[in-house]
């Protein structure tokens, strides 16, 4: 039976941070969902309507994202941002966690396995980053210059949301105003643009082959077959570097998989839980 949800903020590892909590009176499961680059906890509307009936769901918005802290004193870095999930979830008493991971979301998650192996019994990566290198000298030099803040401005309102959002999508019809307003509604102040400046800076480059070979936490890897922000190919060979791992791909599905496939994924998910249960019984 589930509970009343809660929203909060709590300052963990010197960053405010943002979170929903839904409680489950069975607390069979723990999910923790961690959005992608330039997302928020809007991300997972319809999973997180979808889980909540079964399971504990706990959705965090990543610093500087959503309605999470924009701190310039804050190490933006890949390492730190799965350290303050760490945190947070310590902070909650959170046991018996799965993680889910949409894009970027799902580099922080293997940082996170990687870190604490013991953490998570699976994990959930939705078209995760991957393989991405850290950001080219000249462009972290030139983030130092006075302003750069409002080049960074310039080019995502020079994209713009819709043009992000049809990116990401293959099914264009589903885009409306709700959607592109909720992604929007956390880039209307200037101090996400300093934030995500210092990020420049800060990330360092995804986990490598031989870190991936470590990681024996079992994990589902979800892609679209169209999906142009991190190909197939890179979920096929994330498939391979996950030496426990098992690869689902969804036909006419871009990357935003969380909106596109919600009831598929959530099926998926369902099945990958039974199969380890069942494994473990």
């Amino acid at each position: 039976m589930e509970q009343a949800a809660f929203t909060g903020h709590q300052t963990v590892n010197n960053i405010n941070v943002y979170y929903e909590f839904y409680p489950h009176q069975t607390e069979k499961e723990t999910f923790v969902l961690l959005h992608g680059f330039l997302s928020s906890t809007f991300t997972f509307r319809h999973l997180i309507s979808l889980l909540k009936k079964d399971y504990q769901v706990l959705s965090i918005d990543l610093p500087p994202f959503g309605k999470s802290g924009k701190c310039n004193q804050y190490v933006y870095s890949y390492k730190n941002l799965a350290q303050t999930v760490i945190q947070l979830t310590e902070s909650l008493g959170l046991k018996k966690m799965t993680f889910i991971g949409h894009s970027m979301g799902g580099q922080i998650v293997l940082n996170i396995l990687h870190m604490v192996p013991d953490i998570a019994d699976k994990a959930i990566l939705l078209c995760s980053s991957a393989y991405l290198k850290r950001s080219k000298l000249p462009l972290i030099l030139t983030s130092y210059l006075p302003y750069f803040h409002r080049f960074v401005k310039y080019y995502f309102a020079r994209t713009g949301v819709r043009k992000n959002l049809q990116d990401a999508l293959y099914n264009h019809s589903i885009i409306n105003e709700d959607m592109i307003n909720g992604y929007l509604q956390p880039f209307l102040q200037d101090e996400i643009f300093r934030a995500l400046t210092r990020m420049i800076r800060d990330r360092e480059g995804d986990l490598p082959g031989e870190v991936l070979n470590q990681i024996k936490t079992p994990c589902l890897l979800i892609w679209g077959d169209h999906d142009r922000s991190m190909p197939l190919k890179v979920g096929e060979k994330l498939n391979k570097d996950l030496i426990n791992s098992e690869l689902i791909v969804l036909k006419e599905t871009g990357h935003a998989v969380p909106e596109e496939r919600p009831i598929e994924v959530v099926e998926y998910i369902k099945n990958f839980l039974e199969k380890y249960q069942t494994a473990v019984e």
